[in-house]
């Protein structure tokens, strides 16, 4: 399922690549393991609804990074055949998918009120979710980059968003088209999947990474494939990042007005959210290609480049560390919630449950750090 490589060639490498995704993997970290949810500060939280939170822009960073990342690869797929490019955006979907279905069956067991162990039932597992979502958009992505060129694909790619608008208008439930209960989001996903197999954490059975939802998700990766593409062919130029820091401010005057038409909205991921995200995204890359790639300063960067150079083990790490956390217990009490409550808390509620996640964070990157030292990468 997993390989472990070494390093790849110093030419191929792409620094300020590896410090965004490593910087978006030590936030999303944070944000997924607050100590304590009732006293999270607001800007580790999710909008409610409509709206946007810095927590917003962690997931659309991470698939922005994978169309990064695509870019290089193009350049081995144009040396291989058909058949050979096929086979591995196939199988890297395949197993990406796989790994977040069974992420969130983990560790396929519960124990009942007689302190029995059962098999948990797959009846009741969620089948779409982060990783989820980040293989499809991948996949998709990549056929479509590698059939249709740059340009096709970006045209395609906002083809989509105007699609997905249409389509929540249309299916969606009169006059309630972008609500959690009346979007065709939801629909959608309880036909396909039944209410079982959604996300249960919004009180009502609904997947803010439903199936319909990864339409205009495609557009974050092929934000982040467009921008590596262009950087790789301007150099390093301060022509390039203007450019791209232009266009980043450009998507954001654009998500700004369709936002009164279309809301930002994570959990629906609205196209207008996707356009927001992409223009954060564009900004925050050209930042760090500015300082690291002109200015030529690398201090400090170390830290996220351990993340970033394993961001899929150690995100798993953190997932499924915190769901044993949780299963631990310390008298009747959850492992996770004891460490809170005896440890963190008397930095108080709100410094509290931050430091926790801080903590939980640099717990996962000791890993990383580790597997660095002995130059380990883990790829599906």
């Amino acid at each position: 399922m997993t390989k472990i490589t070494s390093p790849l060639p110093a030419f191929t490498r792409f620094t300020a690549l590896d410090i965004f995704r490593g910087l978006t993997i030590c936030f999303m970290i944070i944000v997924n393991t607050s100590g304590n949810g009732a006293t999270t500060y607001w800007p580790l939280e999710h909008a409610g609804w409509n709206g946007f939170t810095p927590t917003d822009l962690v997931f659309p960073s991470f698939l922005f990074a994978v169309g990064n990342a695509l870019s290089f690869v193009m350049k081995r797929w144009d040396t291989m055949k058909q058949q050979e490019v096929l086979f591995k955006i196939f199988k890297r979907t395949s197993l990406i998918f796989l790994v977040g279905y069974l992420m969130y069956w983990f560790p396929f067991f519960k124990i009942d009120a007689q302190s029995h162990i059962m098999l948990s039932p797959i009846s009741h597992t969620r089948i779409m979710g982060v990783l989820q979502r980040i293989a499809l958009c991948y996949g998709i992505v990549a056929i479509m980059v590698y059939y249709l060129g740059t340009k096709k694909t970006i045209w395609l790619g906002v083809f989509f968003l105007f699609a997905y608008w249409l389509l929540l208008y249309l299916f969606g439930q009169t006059g309630a088209e972008y609500t959690m209960t009346g979007n065709a989001v939801l629909r959608l996903d309880t036909l396909l999947f039944g209410t079982n197999h959604l996300y249960m954490g919004e009180g009502i059975p609904f997947d803010p990474e439903g199936l319909l939802s990864t339409l205009p998700a495609l557009f974050n990766v092929i934000g982040g494939y467009a921008a590596g593409r262009y950087l790789q062919r301007m150099g390093k130029s301060y022509e390039g990042l203007t450019k791209v820091l232009l266009t980043g401010i450009g998507l954001l005057f654009i998500a700004y007005c369709w936002n009164s038409y279309f809301p930002v909205n994570k959990k629906l991921w609205t196209s207008s959210y996707a356009v927001l995200t992409v223009g954060l995204d564009c900004i925050i890359l050209s930042g760090i290609v500015y300082v690291t790639d002109i200015l030529n300063k690398t201090k400090g960067t170390y830290f996220f480049l351990v993340t970033g150079k394993n961001p899929l083990l150690i995100y798993l790490m953190s997932e499924l560390g915190a769901t044993v956390l949780w299963m631990i217990k310390v008298g009747n009490e959850p492992l996770y919630h004891w460490i809170y409550s005896h440890i963190f808390i008397f930095a108080g509620d709100y410094f509290g449950a931050f430091l926790f996640s801080v903590w939980w964070m640099l717990t996962c990157w000791l890993l990383g750090y580790v597997l660095d030292r002995k130059k380990m990468y883990v790829r599906l």
